[in-house]
């Protein structure tokens, strides 16, 4: 079969047959309703509608909040004090935009290395994983932006620290960063800059999240076993599958109640765990915070930017070759965009012909240690630019290089993977038993 079958829609109503000839917006909506799903989907597929409600979250309470904002460096700060102590329900507001912000890197970090552990990139969805990694940078460049926007101290000596990483790109560097800038350093104009592509970048991630759903309802979603049923007979299709309204709606509406009970009690009893006390001082050009930290979700890279200092044999080694042009500072600027550029090229880095990790026992173990090397990233990337913390970030940063450029490679040959179900509907007897049709 050539794509995921869907059930025919069928306008009963007159008024259906005119909207259905003009703008077939209820068959798509149906077709979207009754795709056939796996009816193996784990409980690892619910942080899509999480990701999808926080888009959501973001856009509404940012455009509020924007109505209340003033880009301007010396009427920023008390602009955002005005909304937490004049606005009716501002301090909510700006509490759940911010807190908003960390439920969706969570939701993607998780929602991420579920497709790393279960081949959700292997073909025919290496371009719904592109797009969705493009959807992750494209919030990675919007948090940045966004915090900014408070003009505390934390907001402007993170940007001076970020708009600096363009400067070290050689020849074209001091350019680049001038124009992000909009002038010689962080400034008004900066400040303007940020909010205006602030407030344009989330409706093009939710234009990107439209052809990243667009496309896996194309291909169909992946699943635990791996078992793609585009391959498969009508009739192993309807044993394999069911309808995505009511099963997995219900499902996914569940886990998402759940998770907002917990999201609210962080909003209401504790909504500045996150964030770091010196963004609630004014920003000053005159005083350097000792320790300058980014947002949580931004640790694991900001630890792989730092890792490569002019004392790494590597730096050294590339500065040699270059002429000094790749210098300590440009080599970590190329090391921190490479990380995430890796994750881009996994389809072609991953040479198995088994799907999901769940069938391939020694890729299981590598996974395990990449996923807790990230956590210890995150923990050095909080830490001071000093030993032991820029030790571990290098080891840690040499195995997450080693992981998608080596091990995954070499894991594609050397490694014997289990046995195969011939279908979902085998796996899915082999664990719920009690679900098999009795002989007669």
């Amino acid at each position: 079969m050539s794509g995921i079958p869907h059930d025919h829609y069928e306008p009963k109503t007159g008024f259906e047959k005119w909207l259905h000839e003009r703008l077939p917006i209820v068959s798509l909506v149906h077709s979207t309703m009754t795709i056939p799903t796996p009816k193996n989907l784990n409980w690892w597929w619910i942080w899509g509608i999480v990701l999808a409600f926080c888009l959501v979250l973001q856009i509404v309470t940012g455009i509020v909040l924007a109505m209340h904002y003033t880009p301007h460096v010396d009427l920023a700060f008390a602009s955002i004090e005005h909304i937490m102590r004049d606005v009716n329900g501002g301090a909510v507001l700006r509490y759940v935009h911010m807190n908003g912000a960390s439920l969706f890197f969570f939701a993607v970090y998780i929602h991420i290395f579920r497709g790393l552990f279960y081949g959700s990139y292997k073909a025919p969805r290496e371009i719904t994983w592109i797009v969705g990694m493009l959807i992750y940078l494209a919030m990675m460049a919007t948090g940045f932006l966004g915090y900014v926007l408070p003009w505390g101290q934390m907001s402007f000596w993170g940007a001076t620290v970020i708009t600096g990483l363009f400067g070290a790109i050689p020849f074209v560097g001091e350019a680049i960063q001038t124009w992000l800038l909009g002038g010689p350093a962080v400034d008004n104009a900066t400040l303007n800059r940020f909010f205006s592509l602030h407030y344009l970048l989330p409706f093009v991630i939710a234009a990107l999240v439209i052809v990243h759903i667009w496309a896996f309802h194309t291909t169909g979603n992946n699943n635990p076993t791996g078992v793609d049923v585009r391959t498969k007979s009508k009739a192993e299709v309807e044993k394999d599958t069911l309808p995505f309204w009511p099963y997995f709606v219900i499902k996914d509406l569940f886990a998402l109640a759940v998770i907002l009970v917990i999201f609210f009690a962080v909003v209401g009893f504790m909504p500045n765990y996150l964030g770091h006390p010196d963004n609630y001082i004014e920003a000053n050009p005159l005083v350097t915070p000792a320790h300058i930290v980014p947002e949580w979700y931004y640790l694991p890279f900001y630890a792989i930017l730092r890792a490569f200092t002019s004392d790494v044999w590597v730096v050294q080694i590339a500065s040699f070759v270059t002429g000094g042009i790749v210098d300590a500072k440009f080599f970590g600027v190329l090391a921190m965009f490479g990380s995430i550029f890796v994750m881009v090229l996994v389809p072609w880095l991953d040479t198995s012909n088994v799907r999901s990790g769940k069938y391939r026992p020694m890729f299981r173990w590598w996974f395990y240690l990449l996923v807790i090397d990230f956590i210890v990233l995150m923990w050095c990337g909080a830490q001071p630019a000093e030993p032991p913390y820029s030790t571990i970030s290098l080891i840690g940063a040499g195995y997450w290089f080693a992981y998608f450029l080596v091990i995954l490679p070499l894991l594609g040959v050397i490694e014997k993977p289990l046995p195969l179900p011939e279908s979902i509907e085998e796996d899915f007897n082999n664990h719920y038993p009690s679900s098999q049709t009795p002989a007669e």
